[in-house]
């Protein structure tokens, strides 16, 4: 535990919906719900104005829909939410050479090693020019927490939200942690913190008066020991500046269940490429291909094949993915479909696809885990993940889908983005983050070929220019 607040854990404000009130002046302090808006999405981001109906995180879409029927209802954008990301994560780079990612809007960042800030007072003021940074290149928003460790930090940046700093000075951390409820603590979910509740402990003082030899009889040892020293504020993991990537991976949730198998293939070559692709974009290969299978009745099916050597060979990937599928029995109907990669390393062996297609009929080029068990997922189980949406290119623009929320640009009015599609129409409002007002809503055939998918403009119409500061 450090003696000063010099970790810094940075969180921004419903990011992605917050990116698109930034984007849309017609939707600024109105409520704005991103997710799967198909039968079976689910709510990715909720903005504060939308929180107000109920409306969280990993709610089915159908669900929100009821609670704030005249919410609008977009699809995530990950080209403008990466760009932004990227800007913000920059500003970080400039505190110290320790920041340590953890999502697309989420952060640490090791302060001391960068010489930002060595006490409580230029901690604060480091994470003040932070938010004014931030708000000044993005046009967003950010929480920020400061304490002596990374649990205190993220709890911190929680209590500050919307909008705010929160600082724990070293030496309070059990005064601050003792009235929390048990689920603050990482690691307490539901199941945990019902257990605790039914032991008596709801507070996280109640687990520093049980002590540790009673939280161990009641969650086990390595458990109860770390929940021990969480409750009392003891959390000495390092800022890492580069996380590990373990596996590399892609899914979509269908709205109809599928029960063509010629079509499942379809979709599990297609998962197959943009796995790939992001495997490729991580500069990683590797090994263990894996499958996964979500029947109509909500079980899931996992089955993986090891490579002889690492590949990042769309061919390899793809019939090896198919050869897992045959394995599988997918007559009842398949309501989501996932292909990944794992085992990675940064290096490739070039002739493994000739290798594996010569000797897939003998299968000496693979290890099939042919005794890998059904894993069943309880029908409660969290909702699934918004089906991705493609971003703007040649093929999208060809099939004239129009997913509501993108971008879009007119060769006569400009630029502006979906605001909803059917029956043969599109209807766009023509307006850029820049503008103050709303702008004019136009409504045109799909395949009006005046108009097109674009890419997303910039938050912020000229970022100022940022030089990195000197250090002290």
């Amino acid at each position: 535990m450090r003696p000063a607040p010099t970790i810094l854990h940075l969180d921004m404000d419903a990011f992605f919906a917050a990116a698109e009130q930034a984007a849309k002046p017609s939707l600024r302090g109105k409520p704005v719900v991103v997710g799967g808006l198909g039968p079976r999405g689910v709510v990715s981001t909720a903005s504060y104005e939308a929180r107000r109906f109920g409306i969280h995180s990993a709610m089915p879409m159908a669900q929100a829909r009821r609670l704030a029927p005249n919410a609008a209802y977009l699809v995530p954008r990950f080209a403008l939410y990466r760009t932004v990301s990227e800007q913000v994560m920059e500003l970080l780079g400039r505190l110290s050479p320790l920041v340590e990612p953890l999502s697309l809007d989420e952060a640490f960042v090791d302060l001391e090693a960068g010489g930002s800030a060595f006490d409580s007072a230029s901690a604060r003021a480091t994470g003040e020019r932070l938010r004014r940074d931030i708000r000044a290149v993005t046009g967003l928003t950010g929480s920020v927490g400061l304490a002596g460790s990374k649990m205190l930090a993220k709890i911190a940046s929680e209590q500050a939200k919307p909008d705010g700093l929160v600082l724990m000075e070293p030496g309070t951390e059990r005064e601050l942690l003792g009235p929390m409820s048990v689920r603050t603590l990482p690691g307490v979910g539901p199941a945990t913190g019902e257990h605790l509740r039914r032991a008596g402990m709801t507070t996280v003082a109640d687990l520093t008066e049980a002590g540790e030899d009673e939280l161990v009889r009641l969650v086990g040892k390595a458990h109860g020991t770390s929940l021990y020293r969480m409750a009392s504020g003891h959390d000495d993991r390092p800022v890492v500046a580069e996380r590990e990537t373990k596996s590399v991976s892609v899914e979509d949730t269908f709205d109809v269940d599928l029960h063509d198998r010629v079509r499942v293939r379809t979709e599990v070559d297609r998962l197959a490429e943009r796995c790939v692709r992001r495997l490729r974009e991580s500069g990683h290969s590797g090994r263990t291909i894996v499958l996964k299978v979500r029947r109509y009745d909500f079980s899931t099916l996992t089955r993986s094949e090891t490579l002889r050597g690492p590949t990042d060979d769309p061919g390899v990937v793809r019939e090896a993915a198919g050869r897992l599928l045959e394995s599988l029995d997918t007559t009842g109907g398949v309501r989501l479909l996932g292909v990944g990669v794992t085992g990675l390393t940064d290096y490739t062996q070039e002739d493994l696809f000739a290798q594996a297609q010569a000797a897939a009929d003998a299968e000496t080029a693979v290890a099939v885990v042919a005794d890998e068990p059904d894993v069943a997922t309880a029908p409660d189980e969290p909702a699934e993940e918004p089906v991705p949406v493609p971003e703007p290119g040649a093929d999208a623009v060809a099939e004239r889908h129009w997913p509501a929320g993108h971008d879009v640009r007119h060769a006569e009015f400009g630029a502006g983005w979906v605001q909803g599609s059917g029956v043969g129409r599109v209807t766009v409002r023509f307006e850029e983050p820049t503008q103050a007002v709303p702008g004019r809503v136009r409504t045109f055939r799909t395949d009006d070929p005046d108009l097109e998918l674009s890419e997303p403009l910039p938050l912020v119409a000229t970022p100022p220019d940022r030089a990195p500061r000197q250090r002290d």
